[in-house]
């Protein structure tokens, strides 16, 4: 047979998936050994609270060809960070990354991504035909509508990596607080395919994962987009408007009526107080987002590729 000479990882996120996770790796591990020589298996347990780990003890590899790994969260991190470390300790020229254990697709699949991944493409990622989630819909059409940049989002199944956004990754950030946005945001070339996803498959969260991703989801909007910023215009554009409407109706009532003495005075101080007020913020706040931008988000540069032409 004609294996694949790239030492590839997969790395897999593990939550309480007990009753899936085993089947799971397996075939992970069958898919890599019969189409690469050599490669790799971590699996990154995120302080699982069912019998998970001994469920992944307990899988079958062959070590001539591939090797697997646990890592052992101390305590639960969520998805991004748990992967980042797996991903951290990964060594293939090519590394997988599942985030779930949900097992909705076919080793044509995996090695379809694979190849793409070959004809010059850094970030291949896989989507699953089926509908998302409402509430996943809505996140990501938040998120682009909010971004100075266009982004493409979708709840892709898994994805693959070249080593070389690794390395570029681990250039740009201390932290990776959301991997989607950053591997956008790397300048590397992505594709995706679709495929047929199994409809008998598809698992739930539990209380403890639904709640970091609605954390995780406001995170990032306030990191990787501009909600604070355009919040902050808003308020300070209705604040301007009813500025101007109280000070019309205070002059209104100065010349009609015969308010009390100095009511005129402390109307006008007040709303052109909050009006100040919310504009001092709104710079403030630009001002920490270019922060943000600067330090954390992207570096100064980002380019795709380097050719030279003349030799």
């Amino acid at each position: 047979m004609n294996m694949e000479k790239n030492f590839v990882s997969a790395v897999i996120y593990v939550h309480n998936a007990e009753h899936r996770v085993q089947d799971f790796v397996t075939a992970v591990i069958g898919i890599l050994e019969r189409n690469f020589e050599h490669s790799e298996v971590i699996c990154v347990n995120d302080n699982s609270s069912d019998r998970s780990l001994e469920r992944i003890r307990s899988v079958q590899a062959d070590p001539a060809s591939v090797s697997l790994s646990v890592v052992n969260m101390s305590y639960y991190h969520g998805v991004e960070t748990a992967m980042n470390a797996g991903t951290d300790l990964a060594i293939g020229d090519f590394v997988f990354e599942f985030d779930d254990t949900v097992p909705d697709f076919t080793e044509e699949t995996v090695m379809q991504v694979y190849r793409r991944a070959l004809e010059g493409y850094d970030i291949v990622s896989a989507f699953p035909d089926r509908g998302e989630r409402l509430t996943s819909r809505l996140f990501y059409r938040a998120f682009e509508q909010l971004s100075s940049r266009s982004y493409h989002f979708t709840s892709e199944r898994f994805r693959i990596l070249s080593r070389r956004v690794i390395n570029r990754i681990s250039t740009m950030n201390t932290m990776t607080i959301y991997r989607k946005a950053v591997y956008a945001n790397c300048g590397l070339k992505t594709d995706h395919i679709v495929y047929k996803a199994d409809p008998g498959k598809l698992e739930g969260k539990d209380r403890q994962e639904r709640k970091y991703r609605r954390r995780l989801a406001t995170d990032s909007l306030i990191l990787f987009t501009e909600v604070g910023y355009r919040f902050s215009i808003g308020m300070t554009l209705l604040m301007m408007f009813l500025s101007v409407v109280m000070v019309i109706y205070t002059l209104i009532t100065y010349f009609t009526a015969n308010p009390v003495e100095g009511w005129t005075t402390t109307i006008l101080f007040l709303s052109l107080g909050f009006f100040g007020l919310f504009g001092i913020l709104t710079i403030a706040v630009k001002y920490l987002q270019l922060i943000v931008d600067m330090v954390f988000k992207r570096k100064h540069y980002s380019f795709e590729s380097v050719e030279k032409i003349t030799q």
